[in-house]
C-alpha cells in the first residue's frame, strides 16, 4: 500500500502538473489574442485568473514559458498526425493521411498554430537565438523523418517512382507549412479544398508511372 507520504507527493505533483497545464492554455489563448510582444506573464495570469507569483513558480520567466510551450505545441501536433498515419497500412495511404491530418490540424487548432507562429518568429532559444534561424535537424524533426520514412518505403515496395526523398519530404512539408502562414491563400481556399488538390497533385508526382 501507498504511505501517507507518497500519497501525499503524488497528489501534489498532480496538482503541480495541471497548474502547469493551465499555464500553458493560458499562454496559448494570450499568443493567439495579443501575440508574442505583448504577451507578458501578467496577461497570461490573468487569462488563467492566477497571480503572475504562481507563474514564476512554475516557470523561471517568460523565455522559460514559451520554449516549453513550443515544445508542447510541437508535440501535440505531431502526435495528432502521426496517429492518423500509423491507422494506415500502404505508404500511399500514410502519405495522404499525412497530409490530411496536418491540414486539419491546422483548422481545428487554430489557437495552437497561431501560438506556435509567434513563438517561432518572435521567440529565442535558451542561447538567445531566434527560432526561425534554427537550421533544420532531421533527426529532431519528427514529422520530416516520418514523412521521408513514408516516402523510402513507397520507393523500397515499388509503389513510388525515383526521386530524391529529402526534397520531396521539404517540398511537402513547405506547401502544408504554406497554408498556415499565407493568409491570402487562407482566405480564399478552405482547408478541405486546399487538401484534396495537395493530395492530389503529390500522389501524381510520386507514384511510379
Amino acid at each position: 500500500m501507498m504511505n501517507k507520504d507518497n500519497q501525499t507527493e503524488g497528489k501534489q505533483s498532480f496538482i503541480a502538473a495541471a497548474r502547469r497545464e493551465q499555464i500553458i492554455e493560458a499562454a496559448i489563448n494570450t499568443l493567439d489574442d495579443i501575440g508574442y510582444v505583448k504577451a507578458s506573464l501578467a496577461q497570461i495570469a490573468k487569462r488563467a485568473g492566477i497571480s503572475t507569483a504562481l507563474i514564476s513558480y512554475h516557470f523561471a520567466d517568460k523565455h522559460d514559458l514559451m520554449n516549453h510551450l513550443l515544445s508542447k505545441l510541437v508535440e501535440r501536433s505531431s502526435s495528432h498526425i502521426l496517429e492518423k498515419v500509423h491507422i494506415e497500412r500502404t505508404p500511399a495511404e500514410k502519405l495522404e493521411a499525412f497530409i490530411v491530418a496536418s491540414l486539419a490540424y491546422q483548422g481545428t487548432h487554430h489557437a495552437h498554430q497561431t501560438a506556435l507562429i509567434e513563438i517561432v518568429f518572435n521567440g529565442r532559444t535558451p542561447d538567445n537565438v531566434p527560432y526561425y534561424k534554427l537550421g533544420d535537424d532531421d533527426d529532431e524533426d519528427t514529422l520530416l523523418v516520418a514523412l521521408q520514412q513514408i516516402l523510402r518505403d513507397g520507393q523500397e515496395q515499388g509503389i513510388f517512382g525515383a526521386f530524391h526523398i529529402t526534397v520531396v519530404a521539404n517540398m511537402i512539408q513547405g506547401a502544408i507549412g504554406e497554408y498556415m502562414l499565407n493568409s491570402s491563400v487562407t482566405k480564399t481556399v478552405d482547408s478541405e479544398t486546399y487538401s484534396r488538390e495537395l493530395v492530389n497533385m503529390i500522389m501524381k508526382g510520386v507514384k511510379k508511372q
